[in-house]
């Protein structure tokens, strides 16, 4: 059987390893939140840990397991924070205060006040259980429709120390396999106490997988964003053309997109320096931003060039939401003064068809010929893309007649 200061002594090493990993992932991310919290419950941990190895040292007095006691459960709290944060819910510190507070009294009360082994272990099982309880179904629930892997081996371990928690209040009760005192560990405890090490580490590793699909996603996210603007860039908008061409394909329910280009925008630059032109494109994506409606998306596709996808939308409300950014323009034009750049564009709107099927490149060049139109028409303005009308069979019958005509002549 292991000796109690071997047992410690892997706590310790256990929970520093970690502590130093997630010390390290919290430098190199510093925006990554539940790092901090991850970080600071290993510290706690092995702190707690380290203090209870006070014991062997100082047999007499329970102070060094009761402080250990406390500071698990507080590790406990940390992690749940953790977990907490890394799905953008809300942290209390006042609930984990509360509960390790409460954990630490009840600890105190029935070592000094009423010597009960059953009942500490009680009140430990209970406070170091409710956190694991609240965080489980933020790491087993859906999140934008799919599950995290590492958040779903983290909840899978999470049941499984939940469970050994009510195991080894059982025993401590019962008195079964010796009972579950830890003030003197038999072999049960033993295997127990290396088991919860096991399962500390594959929890660890659970957060761990969650910050690496996060920091995954983040940089996809950024390969399909415009530096400049912060809006979608054109890989972004061939990703999102695509997907509504095929729902349309599905349903028959048309969609539009707006081309935009801004005028005189190589004259700002010549003129202004590309900062200034920078600048306009800026001022240009927030002031076009305002007028979206929720599902809409705005994308830089390169140079002074953007577009707009309207979801759902006929061509009539493509030149709404036209109408609407060039209005949005307008105003802010009038009001410029001294320095001010003034921001002009041109507009052209295409609805999807039918004809256009599955291929977003078909909309973009129908976009494009409406956008030439306002261009010709004296720019600042918009203009649809209407498609010509099929040809009628009695043309077509009129033709094939001049024709064979022709051809007999």
């Amino acid at each position: 059987m292991l000796s109690v200061p071997t047992l410690w002594t892997v706590f310790v090493i256990n929970f520093l390893a970690l502590g130093l990993i997630w010390a390290y992932v919290m430098r190199c991310y510093p925006s990554f939140e539940a790092a901090r919290f991850w970080t600071a419950c290993a510290f706690v941990g092995a702190a707690g840990a380290a203090v209870a190895m006070l014991r062997v040292v100082l047999p007499d007095t329970m102070v060094p397991l009761l402080f250990a006691g406390t500071a698990l459960i507080l590790a406990i709290c940390l992690a749940a924070m953790g977990v907490q944060r890394f799905f953008n819910q809300p942290v209390y510190w006042r609930y984990a205060v509360l509960i390790t507070a409460l954990g630490s009294i009840g600890l105190c009360f029935f070592t000094y006040v009423h010597d009960s082994v059953p009942a500490r272990m009680t009140v430990l099982t209970i406070t170091q259980t409710l956190p694991m309880a609240f965080s489980l179904k933020l790491l087993l629930a859906r999140h934008d429709g799919h599950i995290n892997p590492g958040a779903r081996l983290a909840g899978m371990v999470t049941i499984i120390i939940m469970a050994i928690f009510a195991v080894r209040l059982l025993g401590a009760v019962t008195g079964v396999g010796g009972g579950f005192s830890y003030l003197h560990f038999n072999a049960t405890q033993s295997v127990v106490v290396l088991v919860l090490v096991f399962l500390s580490m594959a929890l660890n590793f659970g957060f761990l997988l969650m910050a690496m699909d996060r920091l995954r996603n983040e940089v996809a996210d950024l390969a399909l964003l415009d530096d400049l603007t912060g809006v979608g860039n054109r890989r972004y908008l061939l990703q999102r053309l695509t997907e509504e061409c095929a729902r349309s394909e599905r349903s028959g329910q048309p969609f539009a997109l707006l081309v935009i280009d801004l005028d005189g925008f190589k004259g700002i630059n010549d003129t202004y320096g590309h900062a200034a032109g920078d600048a306009c494109l800026q001022h240009f994506t927030l002031m076009a931003q305002t007028r979206l409606r929720p599902g809409d998306m705005l994308a830089r596709t390169g140079g002074d060039e953007f577009c707009i996808v309207l979801p759902s939308s006929t061509l009539r409300e493509g030149a709404m939401i036209a109408r609407r950014v060039l209005e949005v323009c307008r105003a802010d034009a009038a009001q410029c003064s001294g320095n001010d750049i003034p921001v002009a564009v041109s507009i052209g709107v295409a609805q999807w068809t039918a004809e256009m099927g599955l291929y977003p490149d078909r909309l973009i060049a129908a976009a494009d010929h409406a956008l030439y139109d306002a261009k010709k028409a004296g720019r600042n303005g918009f203009a649809t893309y209407t498609p010509a009308p099929p040809l009628q069979p009695e043309a077509v019958d009129l033709q094939v007649t001049e024709m064979s005509l022709r051809q007999r002549a």
